[in-house]
């Protein structure tokens, strides 16, 4: 029944107009030779969501004035039958998708015959990354797409040691030369997947900005993590040649800062930044974004600020993202900014719960909902006009 939704959506839209690669340039990305800022957002449940919650992200991204989704590949299961465990509530049939209710949806499991990994090319599976990859073609958004996710909220690297009975949260998958080569299937795979809805291999397909490697791969030590960046980055270069890699690394305020820049096979760098989590102030925020920027422009390569979020009961959040985002817009050796996160509708017809993090942000006119949207539609003038200049840093109190 999906891959029929998913044929007629294709066939409805009629041939897209040919879309260039994204490249970059210094401390900038580009489309066709010129600066490309990015002004994006992140979804967490787009690869296991129902296409009528998929489409409703895309719409609602279109309307805040982004240009690119950031989304991560999962769900990551035990096995099937339940001999393997999965290490998350896989089955959980009563959440939403926004709380990780995926209804059934699964990329990756153990085969217990094969006693070796298994991919999900069905309607519930890899089916659901063609359609999100041909909705977001239609609408003219670029996609970065994360491989894996460390985390286990939807297992994740930490479901795919667990196949192996490791309890190594931060060591074992990078290391052991099992996790290594299921992973390296699995990119392989993705990367030269035909979508049926479009005709092209991921691989050749535009409509991807790029690759990540892993959302917050948190490999320890920190040689671990570079030694692995480095070989992956490498192992997915030399599949396809059209698209960006990056890590999908935090980065996080207090950690060396974008040591993975310096690896060759990495075309930008990443960074996340939550400041109340590092205990610091909105001023405090706004020059660690010039702190990142300064850092692309030594090493001339992007670095892009593809994770943030300010909780939405602080009575100065609306003007804390508009001042971040200005800063980011005016300075040039910035590449632009991802919040964390975009939610829409769901199917039962309500936004879902936040009350923990607080980080979503709804269609909703609301005044966060407002300062997005302005500072997509400003930062474009701002490229547009030439007017991005190096600002003098503000004093930190």
């Amino acid at each position: 029944m999906l891959l029929a939704f998913l044929f007629a959506s294709a066939a409805a839209a009629g041939p897209q107009p040919e879309a260039s690669f994204i490249k970059t340039s210094g401390t900038m990305f580009t489309l066709e030779g010129k600066p490309f800022f990015v002004t994006g957002v992140n979804n967490h449940y787009l690869t296991f969501a129902s296409p009528n919650e998929v489409t409703r992200v895309l719409d609602d991204a279109v309307a805040m004035g982004a240009n690119v989704v950031r989304v991560i590949l999962g769900p990551v299961i035990g096995s099937r039958d339940g001999t393997v465990p999965t290490i998350w509530d896989w089955r959980n049939s009563t959440a939403d998708a926004s709380n990780l209710g995926v209804n059934g949806a699964v990329l990756l499991y153990w085969d217990t015959e094969k006693n070796a990994m298994a991919i999900n090319d069905g309607p519930k599976g890899v089916q659901k990354i063609d359609f999100l990859i041909a909705e977001a073609g239609k609408r003219h958004l670029r996609l970065i797409i994360a491989f894996l996710d460390f985390w286990d909220y939807t297992g994740g690297a930490q479901q795919m040691r667990a196949w192996y009975g490791s309890t190594d949260k931060s060591t074992f998958f990078f290391a052991d030369p099992r996790t290594k080569r299921d992973y390296k299937t699995w990119v392989a795979h993705v990367i030269r997947r035909v979508n049926p809805l479009t005709g092209l291999a991921y691989r050749n397909d535009p409509t991807i900005m790029a690759w990540e490697l892993m959302n917050e791969g948190n490999a320890s030590p920190e040689s671990l993590r570079l030694d692995w960046t480095a070989e992956m980055s490498a192992y997915v270069k030399s599949l396809d040649s059209n698209h960006l890699v990056g890590s999908g690394n935090a980065n996080a305020i207090g950690e060396p800062r974008v040591a993975d820049l310096t690896i060759p096979t990495l075309d930008f760098g990443t960074w996340h930044g939550y400041p109340l989590y590092f205990g610091l102030t909105v001023r405090q925020f706004d020059n660690t974004i010039a702190d990142y920027c300064q850092i692309a422009s030594r090493v001339q390569k992007p670095v892009l600020l593809e994770e943030f979020g300010y909780a939405r009961s602080n009575p100065d959040s609306a003007e804390a993202y508009a001042g971040w985002l200005d800063t980011l817009a005016r300075d040039p050796d910035c590449s632009g900014w991802l919040v964390w996160r975009l939610v829409s509708l769901q199917d039962h017809g309500h936004y879902p719960a936040d009350e923990h993090d607080q980080f979503d942000v709804h269609n909703d006119a609301s005044p966060i909902w407002t300062a997005l949207k302005a500072a997509a539609a400003n930062a474009a003038q701002i490229r547009k006009s030439g007017r991005a200049s190096v600002r003098t840093p503000r004093e930190t109190p």
